[in-house]
């Protein structure tokens, strides 16, 4: 299936923001059941309803073709997507060519088989969500994850040369005691780490308030323990990077509660279903996989433009009693 000539049109909101970040869930499926992020017992999309991989291609060949310069692939799990690595490639082939740079999140329990052929394709960076260093704690968290399976996951990312960020989710009372300790062994392991405050996004069965940790404490006590000073470097995410003192590793934080970072985003997002979301905490989204099976790419084209009109000014996450969550999307459905 050909792509038409793009538009000329660049893609920049209505707000003036300019778009060059595109993260794709390639399936809502996952191997784990991380508290914060979704129910115990999940009820998937059925096969038919998810992009093929052909159809994400095609997709991400036309972003690509209208400025997007950079594409994270995202689930639920994404290594769980069978054949995901000849989608990685074949994204993969457009670095250098209109592509800046294509990166993956992983919860790396399957990364240790798939470590090198994400090198040979082009990654050279990857986000690793891992909460927890306590085996037991791991499994509470993930309901039933192996963390030897993360570790050995990150050798293998290690050992292909990919470049590893920890994604550490801040939960008060269950990893709150871990953060500095997480800080201490990502700079003994050459990794930088980026801590998140927990996003109210669907319905976990959990309240979220009950372990909300603003990360402005979280400052405060890795402050007594090491200065952190901001830096200007950037990964094109919602993370902003402290220097720290006497380590190697770069602290992020990302702050969708305590300090809103909606003035500067460049980012959109597309779900296995071909829905793009423009902001992770609205539902209001266009649906590409009916304009594509139906007319072909060219009937996407001025679906982009739609899109870009509906992205708002900022989400509107709340937190705390009677706060409900911002979305009935589950964090697994949009993609991280």
């Amino acid at each position: 299936m050909a792509i038409a000539a793009p538009s000329s049109a660049p893609l920049v909101d209505g707000l003036g923001r300019r778009i060059s970040y595109l993260r794709i869930s390639v399936t809502d499926r996952c191997d784990l059941r991380c508290r914060y992020c979704m129910a115990e017992r999940m009820q998937f999309l059925p096969k038919d309803q998810v992009l093929t991989l052909e159809e994400i291609a095609l997709l991400a060949d036309l972003f690509i073709a209208r400025g997007i310069r950079r594409i994270r692939l995202t689930g639920g799990e994404p290594l769980v997507r069978r054949d995901i690595g000849d989608l990685v490639h074949r994204i993969g082939r457009h670095l250098g060519g209109g592509l800046d740079e294509l990166t993956l999140t992983t919860n790396a329990t399957r990364l240790d088989s798939h470590a090198e052929r994400l090198f040979d394709a082009g990654v050279r960076r990857i986000n690793v969500s891992l909460d927890s260093r306590d085996p037991d704690r791991f499994a509470h968290v993930t309901r039933g994850g192996r963390l030897d399976q993360v570790m050995a996951g990150l050798d293998a990312a290690r050992a292909a040369g990919l470049a590893v960020k920890i994604n550490m989710v801040a939960l008060k009372g269950v990893n709150d005691d871990e953060i500095l300790p997480m800080l201490r062994w990502c700079d003994t392991q050459g990794f930088d780490l980026s801590l998140i405050e927990t996003m109210p996004l669907g319905d976990t069965g959990e309240d979220r308030t009950d372990h909300y940790l603003p990360l402005t404490q979280v400052v405060d006590t890795l402050g007594a323990h090491h200065a952190l000073t901001p830096i200007a470097h950037r990964t094109g995410g919602p993370s902003r990077y402290h220097a720290v003192e006497g380590m190697r590793v770069r602290l992020g934080l990302i702050t969708p509660l305590t300090n809103n970072f909606c003035a500067d985003c460049n980012r959109i997002r597309m779900t296995c279903e071909g829905k793009i979301f423009m902001c992770l905490g609205h539902e209001d989204h266009v649906d590409f996989k009916a304009a594509l099976r139906e007319g072909g790419i060219d009937a996407v084209q001025p679906l982009i433009d739609r899109a870009l009109r509906l992205k708002p000014a900022a989400h509107d996450f709340r937190i705390g009693a009677g706060a409900r969550a911002a979305t009935a999307r589950h964090m697994s459905v949009t993609g991280g």
